[in-house]
């Protein structure tokens, strides 16, 4: 495993962030981390980069544990937390140069940084101060800057956050490029995100782990016990209407118009072959009849108010 989490928990004073947590991460995947304000992803991703140490537990990234976080430790990892910090004052090129030195790379680091620069699409902006960039612009820097150590193991925390659609859309490219060759653990509020380039989700509520596995299974947390259809019709009809349908348990508008609604059932069951013959019964013109996708922003909510 590229990432092996064993029980950590971690204590600020009299606080627990995180409450015996155990997770892994295989070798080459990029993998969601995801969690409410507050839930301990921060906490947990300092404590895999060694920046904080756990109160208990081990961690280890390549089979290297924590309790060796020196060099050959941070030699594996690749940090960009979620403020981003930069040297404002330096430029694009003289900044990704001066940390190349930092990790002493040498002749090569010249080459990384050019390297790196074409990779994250900052050649235009090379020559200018840091503190001139866009917040797009900078997160770029940030990702370089975390990629120049060649590092397997790479921590992003919140890399898109309060950026545009458009800059949301390239920095996941980028991510999704970098991740074929090296382990990301990614942590976002943003659920559309962990749907198009993860692999893999971890959730965590209240520093506990309440959701682990492939993305497409951790889809269905939560969300067994109830089949949500979308009904659209020609006319409109009522709520009290759509209620007489056999195994509806739930109606929802989904529009002023009356015409366009969400149906739930009472368990799992297929409830649209009911749905249709009842529309045919009452004369009701079906225009849309279609089982409605599980969104990850629904599970999510599901499993963060579990322990509420």
């Amino acid at each position: 495993m590229a990432i092996q989490v064993q029980n950590v928990t971690k204590l600020f004073g009299n606080q627990k962030a995180l409450s015996n947590v155990s997770f892994s991460v295989p070798k080459g995947q990029v993998v969601g981390f995801l969690g409410p304000n507050g839930a301990g992803k921060s906490t947990m991703m300092k404590i895999i980069t060694g920046f904080i140490q756990p109160s208990t537990g081990n961690v280890t990234v390549n089979g290297i544990p924590i309790s060796n976080a020196d060099r050959e430790y941070r030699n594996n990892i690749g940090y960009m937390p979620e403020n981003n910090p930069l040297y404002t004052e330096m430029f694009v090129k003289e900044y990704l140069s001066f940390v190349a030195k930092v990790y002493r790379l040498g002749k090569f680091g010249h080459k990384r940084v050019k390297d790196l620069i074409e990779l994250t699409g900052i050649g235009r902006e090379q020559n200018k101060k840091i503190g001139e960039l866009s917040r797009g612009y900078r997160q770029r820097v940030g990702l370089a800057q975390a990629l120049l150590n060649r590092p397997s193991v790479l921590i992003l925390d919140e890399p898109t956050s309060g950026l545009d659609p458009n800059q949301i859309v390239e920095i996941r490219k980028i991510i999704s490029d970098v991740g074929r060759e090296k382990t990301v653990l990614l942590s976002t509020h943003i659920m559309q995100e962990v749907e198009a380039i993860c692999s893999r989700v971890i959730i965590l509520n209240q520093g506990k782990i309440v959701a682990e596995g492939k993305t497409s299974e951790v889809m269905h947390y939560g969300n067994t016990e109830q089949q949500a259809v979308s009904v659209e019709v020609t006319e409109p009809v009522t709520v009290e209407l759509f209620k007489k349908i056999a195994g509806v348990n739930e109606v929802i508008s989904n529009s002023n118009n009356g015409c366009s609604w969400i149906l739930k059932s009472k368990g799992n069951s297929d409830i649209r072959p009911a749905i249709f013959n009842f529309c045919a019964q009452n004369n009701i013109t079906l225009i849309t009849l279609s089982q409605k996708s599980i969104q990850m922003e629904e599970v999510f909510h599901t499993l963060t108010q579990v322990q509420e």
